[in-house]
């Protein structure tokens, strides 16, 4: 096995010329790649085109300025005659990705709606005292970060927030910058969040190495993270939002009636911690117990059937399945109410789909090209380590268009060839994936939606946004980073 810090062998790549290129061999190749690049963040960020649409007419772009036949790109009428890079792409990333993506939103919003979260809050709050309120809602975000979106994972946790800061009388930054932390962690670092799911597709790891991977980087990275929120929190009063803790209230008892109304959410007793966590806990616990078992355990039947259960498909059924019983039939829902608050939940789930399947076929196109390799050769060159490589593409991508997705799907089609000529362990490719994903989530400012969901959910002014949410974003990014970089050199 190649040293991990050492870039992957090379090879010349396969096309020289296209309708657009101008220069022959790697430097034509490098200048399409270029150019591509810039492209897609002129459409993102001038133009404001949707990612999605970017993606893909980057993408085609790309593959014929690179060399690409119409044929190659898109297939003929006769499918069997020719394989289609966009439809390879895109179904060979998706394949993977929907499954996951869509059972994981389908248990957080049973967990939601349930009223799972503020158990959880509530539960750590008594706990853990008002003096240690900051640690509890820390703890209550990456918890309940796993299976949440963290959009979400704001929208039902704020008001747990405001009434926190306003029985202590101090800034409303102690409470919601370690729950931000907690959230944003799990976001950027654990399946089943799009993110690392869609960069564990497009770069062939094993969920179960992402999901141990994640949590030894991202345990520590928080940590950073909330050392830092305790000490901004002290030097930066921000009072808790009036306007925001009516209007949040004010929503929260509209989605509760309309949902009595139509049948789906009849009123029910207060959830069970313990039923939580173990619903939470579930497919962590099966889809890990499956990773170890093939590295310990011979061949067998007991081996067959852990690695069946910790299948991420299998796992998360099971955990689903769970909620279904334990939050909502046992507590008196109906059938229909878990149907539509299911078939809800997967509303906005089309986007982060069309974006993660674009993301593949611009991954697709960059290797059958030859753009890919070029791109390896060079950065082969540069002696940086690979690690380090798919760190920075990430985090610049990011600050330079603002979405962490795009920036992951767009730099794992980039680094895919550096991996795929070397025999890297499944350790390894998890920790470039951790990689990836701190550089995806750094210095988060006014291009990206999080920062001012953030601003306006908890009534920080634009500066102190920056002085607060964009420097805790880059202190988990690093972190993050830096656990990944030291733990490469032992894998």
């Amino acid at each position: 096995m190649p040293h991990p810090l050492a870039a992957a062998p090379a090879e010349a790549p396969p096309h020289t010329g296209g309708l657009l290129l101008l220069l022959d061999g790697t430097a034509g190749l490098l200048t399409v790649a270029a150019l591509g690049i810039a492209l897609l963040l002129f459409l993102i960020m001038k133009v404001r085109l949707q990612p999605f649409v970017a993606l893909l007419a980057v993408s085609i772009a790309v593959g014929l300025a690179a060399g690409l036949s119409v044929t190659e790109l898109f297939g003929t009428v006769q499918r069997s005659e020719a394989v289609s890079t966009i439809e390879s792409g895109m179904g060979g990333i998706l394949g993977h990705v929907a499954i996951i993506i869509g059972l994981g939103t389908m248990l957080g919003a049973i967990l939601e709606v349930s009223g799972g979260a503020e158990v959880l809050a509530s539960r750590l709050m008594a706990v853990f005292g008002e003096k240690r309120a900051p640690l509890a809602m820390g703890l209550t975000g990456l918890v309940f970060g796993i299976p949440v979106f963290f959009d979400v994972g704001i929208f039902v946790l704020a008001p747990l927030v405001y009434a926190a800061a306003k029985r202590s009388g101090k800034s409303v930054l102690l409470y919601c910058l370690p729950l931000l932390a907690g959230l944003s962690m799990t976001h950027a670092f654990l399946p089943p969040h799009p993110g690392p799911v869609a960069a564990a597709g497009l770069l062939g790891v094993d969920l179960g190495w992402v999901l141990l991977m994640g949590i030894v980087c991202g345990i520590p990275a928080v940590l950073a993270a909330w050392v830092f929120s305790a000490w901004i929190g002290r030097r930066i009063f921000v009072a808790v939002p009036q306007d925001m803790v009516e209007a949040a209230e004010e929503a929260r008892q509209a989605v509760r009636a309309e949902r009595r109304a139509d049948g789906e959410v009849p009123p029910e007793q207060p959830v069970a911690l313990g039923t939580v966590l173990a619903i939470i806990g579930t497919p962590l616990v099966l889809i890990l117990a499956a990773t170890f078992s093939s590295v310990v355990l011979d061949p067998s039947t007991l081996r067959s059937v852990i690695e069946f259960f910790g299948n991420p498909f299998v796992a998360l059924s099971l955990a689903l399945l769970l909620a279904y019983y334990l939050l909502g039939l046992r507590r008196g829902w109906s059938r229909s109410s878990l149907e539509a608050v299911s078939t809800a939940s997967l509303k906005p789930v089309g986007n982060i789909l069309l974006v993660v399947g674009a993301g593949g076929v611009f991954g697709a196109v960059l290797k059958a090209s030859g753009v890919a390799q070029a791109l390896s050769d060079t950065f082969n060159g540069l002696g940086l380590p690979v690690i380090v490589l798919s760190y920075l593409i990430s985090l610049v991508l990011r600050v330079a268009q603002g979405s962490a997705t795009v920036a992951i799907v767009t730099t794992a089609g980039i680094v895919a060839p550096l991996l795929s000529e070397g025999s890297y362990s499944q350790a390894f490719l998890a920790l470039v994936i951790m990689a990836v994903s701190a550089g995806s989530i750094f210095a988060s400012h006014v291009n990206d939606g999080g920062f001012w969901m953030v601003s306006k959910y908890f009534g920080i002014s634009e500066r102190d946004t920056l002085r607060t949410w964009t420097v805790l974003e880059s202190v988990l990014s690093v972190a993050g980073f830096a656990v990944a970089a030291v733990l490469s050199l032992f894998v």
